[in-house]
C-alpha cells in the first residue's frame, strides 16, 4: 500500500490515549489523519493535525468542520453524558456529510450473559454502567446508513506498556498482590493487533459488526499469572476476587464478519508479546 494514502482523511477521537496513540502510529503513515487531545502536551500542540477538545465544553461540530474528515474513529474515554453529546453530533455530522464512523466498543456490552460467550448478532445486555454506556452509543450509531458505521467490540487488550501491564509491574514492585477473577472466562487481544484489524476495516471499506478478541478462551487467574512469571521469577501474592461461585464469560467471539488468518490472533500469541 502506498504511503499517505490521500484517499481518506481520518480524525481518531481520543488520539492521546492509549489505544488512539496506536492507532495514530498505524494510520498516520498511510492516511492524512487527525486527532483530538485532552491534556495539552508540547508535541500535541505542534502538531497542526491534533485538536485539543475538551468534551464537557467543547462542541465535536467545530472540530468536524474544521477537519472534514471521510472516517471518525471513536476512542474517547470520560464522562459518559458528555460522551453521549458528542456522538448525537457526531452522529448528526456524519448523515449530513456521509462520513463513516468507526467506534470501539466493548465485551461490557454483553456482562449481564454469563453462561455463553457472545457473537456478533447476538442481543446486547448489561448490568454494569459502562456496558450500558457503549450499548447507548452503538444503538445511536447503528442507526445510520449501514455503511457508515463499524461497531468494532473488544475484549481485555493488551501490550508492553498498556495500563494494565504497568499497573502489574507497579504492584509487584510495591509489594502488592496482583488481583484476579478465577472464575471469569474472556478472551483477549493485542494493541497492535487491534490496529492492523482497524487499518483493514478501513482500508477494504468494511462495515457491520466486528468482535475483536482471540479465537481462543482462557480464565483470567491463568492468564494473568502467566503474565507475572513472565515479569518476575519470584513470587507474586495473588489477590482472588469472586464475583460468582461459577464460571463467568466475558467474551466476544467472531461468526459472521470473520477478519482474514493473518488478522486473527490467540491468547498464546498476546503472552509471547508480553514476554519480549
Amino acid at each position: 500500500m502506498k504511503k499517505n494514502n490521500s484517499k481518506y482523511k481520518i480524525l481518531i477521537l481520543g488520539v492521546s490515549g492509549y489505544l488512539g496513540q496506536a492507532l495514530y502510529r498505524e494510520l498516520g503513515p498511510y492516511y492524512k489523519t487527525f486527532g483530538t487531545y485532552r491534556t495539552p502536551k508540547t508535541d500535541y500542540e505542534r502538531n497542526h493535525q491534533f485538536f485539543q477538545y475538551l468534551m464537557e465544553e467543547d462542541d465535536i461540530y467545530e472540530i468536524l468542520q474544521a477537519c472534514k474528515p471521510d472516517i471518525v474513529i471513536s476512542a474517547l474515554r470520560g464522562d459518559f453524558n458528555a460522551q453521549t453529546i458528542a456522538h448525537q453530533h457526531l452522529a448528526e455530522y456524519a448523515i449530513e456529510h456521509g462520513t463513516k464512523v468507526v467506534f470501539l466498543s466493548s465485551a461490557n456490552a454483553f456482562d449481564a450473559y454469563s453462561k455463553f460467550p457472545s457473537y456478533e448478532l447476538d442481543k446486547t445486555l448489561s448490568h454494569s454502567v459502562y456496558g450500558h454506556f457503549k450499548i447507548k452509543i452503538e444503538n445511536m450509531l447503528l442507526r445510520l446508513p449501514k455503511k457508515q458505521v463499524a461497531i468494532l467490540r473488544l475484549p481485555m487488550v493488551f501490550g508492553n506498556n498498556c495500563p494494565r501491564i504497568q499497573e502489574i509491574k507497579q504492584n509487584i514492585s510495591e509489594k502488592e498482590p496482583v488481583e484476579v477473577f478465577p472464575n471469569l472466562i474472556m478472551n483477549v487481544t493485542l494493541d497492535k493487533k487491534v490496529t492492523q484489524q482497524v487499518h483493514y476495516i478501513i482500508n477494504r471499506n468494511k462495515n457491520g459488526i466486528f468482535h475483536l478478541g482471540s479465537t481462543d478462551l482462557v480464565h483470567h487467574d491463568d492468564f494473568i499469572k502467566e503474565i507475572v512469571t513472565g515479569i518476575t521469577p519470584q513470587h507474586v501474592p495473588l489477590k482472588m476476587v469472586y464475583t460468582t461461585n461459577e464460571d463467568r464469560y466475558l467474551a466476544v467471539l467472531p461468526k459472521f464478519n470473520k477478519l482474514p488468518k493473518h488478522l486473527q490472533i490467540t491468547s498464546q500469541t498476546v503472552l509471547e508479546e508480553l514476554k519480549n
